[in-house]
Order: structure tokens, then C-alpha cells, then sequence
């Protein structure tokens, strides 16, 4: 009787540790709340879209409209943080020629955005309070507005866009002007990317704005329900995972082995909420009409690709392929921005600046720098490997144990740019889990001194 009663109890304390976590997910974090409260204007947005008598401009206008009303709700004053920069980088497009547009566009957009991690910096570091929601609300919004404005920006020098500047400053000019910034204001807030989501290119936006083609409500209502599920069920593996980490022992009073431990289930809490939300923001925006589907018919050269392939990341047994398949869509738009314009270091300036997008904390600065170091190890450590390695069975062995390392070296990056403080950041370092890295670094300088000898 007693270990039947003992049962029940554990049930309902599972059961209530569930619907808690679950009521957090989707109500009481901001993001996911008012994501989700977004939903019914994406597909009215979608339904309207078919309607003939709801025109082009009208489409923009609603998307905007949402945007203003969604950013108000859930930054409040702090929208004006996220307003402001868009208003400033329409006029830049507007005013500026395809040679220079880029540049100070993009000197502006990241010039404002280190100002406002400054401000968290201030308030976290030396104030010793904690923000408001608004504030973190903003900031997130703020960084994936960058993303969108740098993209506009380079396709318009690329010529990918053609965005006409200029004006003689009378009253049908100016309204002209309005007319031509319109779709570019609308792009830089419209509501189903506004909070989350994949990179959408302008072409895309335009594209899926100014088509009409009849819903398709069964492959629209099947993508949504499979998409549904798997944040279910990802939510279940969260709560099992939750509930053992938080029966163990933390970074400051864990040995040796069990630090790798609670490192890899700590990761795996973090990972498992990337997921979550990425499928709960390709949701949204499949919903709005802007999903793979969308991006197939409107002949997008690029294509659509959203945020996490859980399959890959977590089977992968190279870092290099973790990190370009990692939050897809900024991997892609930081290849495009950065590294391929880079003459030296391309990976380290790559993820130097992903650092500074990210806010400049210390546990980013240094989770970031030794993720570039890490990828250049798994560069020479696979080539090397590919050569000298020529068994099955040893490469089935070399797959096995890169993959753990793998694993490992990502849990490691993870916790020290979650983490962000230098108190989060010395524990890490000076815990047993250091080993991982060090490893790799160590292979690293020895194949570099190798190939040095032989060349």
C-alpha cells in the first residue's frame, strides 16, 4: 500500500511537473505566448490573400499593421527600439545608390543594436537588476531585424533588388516615395518574422505577398499537425530531461566524470528549447503562407530552409557540419555577410562577428572564438583521418568516438554562450569537461606543425 500510495504521488508530481513546463512553453514565455497568439492573424492572412478584392497594398499594409500591434504587446515602450532602427534603414534604402547602401546600412543597423546590448550590459553587469521582459523581447526582435536589413541591403547592392532613390521633394514624390518604401517597412516587421523564424529574403516576401493562388487546407493542416506533434513530444523529452538534471549535482560540486555528465544533459535541456521554438516559428510563418511550399511556387533561387534538422545535428560526427546546420538560416545569411567576403581567417572573422551579434558577453566571446578553433581541428583532423584511416572497421570506430567528442565539444560551446557571465564561464573552464577542447586543440597544433615539416 505504501509503495502504491509513493506511486501516485510521483505520478502527480510528474504530471504537475509536465503541465507546468507545458504552461510555460506556450503560456507564460513571452515569445512562444505571443507567437502563438499570432497564429489566427497568419491564417487570415492566408485566407485573405486568395481574396480578390484584398489587394497588394492591402497585404502589406495588414502585415505591417500586425507587426506594430504584435511588437506593442510584447516589448511595449521597447518596441521603439525595433521601430526606429526599420524607419531608419527605409530611409537609407530610399536615399542611398546600390554602392554605398550596404555599407552604411549595415555601420547603422550594428552601430544601434551594440548600443542596445550595451544598455543590457550596464543593467546586468554594473546595475546588478534584472531587465525587463519587454527589453529581452526587443533585443531578440532587434537582432533578427539585422538579419533581414543586411539582407535587403546586400541584395540591393548585388542587384539582386532594384530599389529606386531619390526624390525632388513635392508632395506626389513624396507620396511615390511612401509608395516604393511600403513593401521594404512592411518586410522589415511584418508579424509572422517579427519575434522568430528563418530568414525569409526579400525576394521571397514580395513573392509570397503578391501571389494569389487557391489554399490547399489539407497539406497546410498536415504540415501543422506533424509540426504540432514533434513539440510534443520534444516537450516530454524535456520534462524526463529536466527532472534528472535537476536530481543531480551541478558544475561546482560535480567529479570527474559526472561533470561530463551533467554538461551533456545541462546542453540537452538548451537544445531540446531551440527545437521547440524553431518548429513553433516555421509554424507561424508556414501558417502566414511563407513555408517551404510557398517558396517552391514562387520559384525562390535560394529556397526555404528552416532553423533545426534535428536528424542531422544530432547524428553528425563533424562540428564543421553541426555548426553550418545549426540555426540554418543566420548560418547562411553569416556565410553570405561574412565569410565569404573575408581575405583572411574567414571562419575565425565569421564567428568573431557572431560574437558581437550575439551582445559581446564573455562566456560569447570566448564559447564563440573556441568554436572557430574547433571547426578549423575538425577540418585537419578529417582530412587526416580520410587518408590514413582505410578500414571499415577502424573508420566505423573513428565515426563512433568523433561523434561523442562532437557531442561533447558542442555541449561544451553551449553551456559557456548560455551561460554568458564570467562567473558561468570560470566554473566551465575550470571543470573537468575543459578536456574536450583541449584535445582537439592539441590534435590541431600537431597537424599543423606536421603539414608545416612537410611542406
Amino acid at each position: 500500500m505504501a509503495r502504491r500510495a509513493q506511486g501516485r504521488t510521483l505520478g502527480r508530481t510528474a504530471c504537475s511537473r509536465f503541465m507546468m513546463d507545458w504552461l510555460w512553453i506556450f503560456f507564460l514565455h513571452p515569445v512562444s505566448f505571443y507567437q502563438g497568439a499570432a497564429f489566427p492573424f497568419a491564417l487570415l492572412f492566408n485566407y485573405l490573400r486568395t481574396v480578390d478584392s484584398f489587394s497588394t497594398r492591402a497585404r502589406y499594409l495588414f502585415l505591417l499593421a500586425g507587426g506594430g500591434v504584435l511588437a506593442l504587446a510584447a516589448m511595449g515602450p521597447y518596441a521603439l527600439l525595433v521601430v526606429t532602427p526599420a524607419l531608419c534603414a527605409v530611409a537609407l534604402v530610399c536615399s542611398l545608390g546600390p554602392r554605398e547602401v550596404h555599407r552604411l546600412t549595415f555601420g547603422f543597423q550594428m552601430g544601434w543594436q551594440t548600443l542596445c546590448h550595451l544598455g543590457l550590459h550596464y543593467t546586468e553587469y554594473y546595475l546588478q537588476e534584472p531587465p525587463p521582459v519587454g527589453f529581452y523581447v526587443a533585443l531578440s526582435s532587434l537582432m533578427l531585424l539585422t538579419q533581414r536589413v543586411t539582407s535587403l541591403s546586400l541584395d540591393i547592392h548585388e542587384g539582386k533588388v532594384e530599389a529606386d532613390s531619390g526624390g525632388s521633394g513635392n508632395r506626389s514624390s513624396l507620396s511615390e516615395c511612401l509608395r516604393k518604401a511600403l513593401p521594404y517597412f512592411s518586410y522589415l516587421l511584418f508579424f509572422p518574422a517579427l519575434l522568430g523564424g528563418p530568414l525569409c529574403s526579400f525576394q521571397r516576401f514580395q513573392a509570397c505577398v503578391e501571389r494569389s493562388s487557391p489554399l490547399q487546407p489539407s497539406v497546410s493542416l498536415r504540415a501543422l499537425t506533424w509540426r504540432g506533434l514533434q513539440i510534443v513530444a520534444l516537450q516530454w523529452l524535456k520534462v524526463a530531461l529536466r527532472t534528472v538534471v535537476s536530481a543531480g549535482a551541478g558544475l561546482d560540486d560535480c567529479q570527474q566524470l559526472e561533470c561530463v555528465y551533467v554538461m551533456w544533459s545541462t546542453a540537452g535541456l538548451f537544445k531540446l528549447t531551440y527545437y521547440s521554438h524553431w518548429i513553433l516559428d516555421d509554424s507561424l510563418l508556414h501558417a502566414a503562407g511563407f513555408g517551404s511550399e510557398a517558396g517552391q511556387r514562387s520559384g525562390e533561387e535560394e529556397g526555404y530552409i528552416p532553423d533545426g534538422d534535428m536528424w542531422t545535428l544530432e547524428t553528425t560526427h563533424r562540428i564543421s557540419l553541426f555548426a553550418r546546420q545549426w540555426n540554418r538560416s543566420t548560418a547562411r545569411w553569416l556565410r553570405r555577410l561574412i565569410f565569404q567576403n573575408s581575405r583572411r581567417w574567414p571562419v575565425l572573422q565569421t564567428f568573431a562577428f557572431s560574437a558581437w551579434w550575439h551582445g559581446l558577453h564573455p562566456g560569447q566571446v570566448f564559447g564563440f572564438l573556441c568554436w572557430s578553433v574547433m571547426v578549423e581541428a575538425d577540418y585537419a583532423i578529417h582530412t587526416f583521418a580520410s587518408v590514413w584511416i582505410s578500414s571499415w572497421s577502424l573508420r566505423l570506430l573513428y565515426r563512433a568516438l568523433t561523434w561523442a567528442h562532437t557531442q561533447l565539444l558542442i555541449a561544451y560551446i553551449m553551456l559557456a554562450v548560455e551561460g554568458r557571465s564570467l562567473a558561468s564561464l570560470s566554473r566551465l573552464c575550470c571543470s573537468y569537461n575543459s578536456i574536450f577542447p583541449g584535445v582537439y586543440c592539441v590534435l590541431l597544433f600537431l597537424l599543423v606543425k606536421r603539414k608545416q615539416k612537410r611542406n
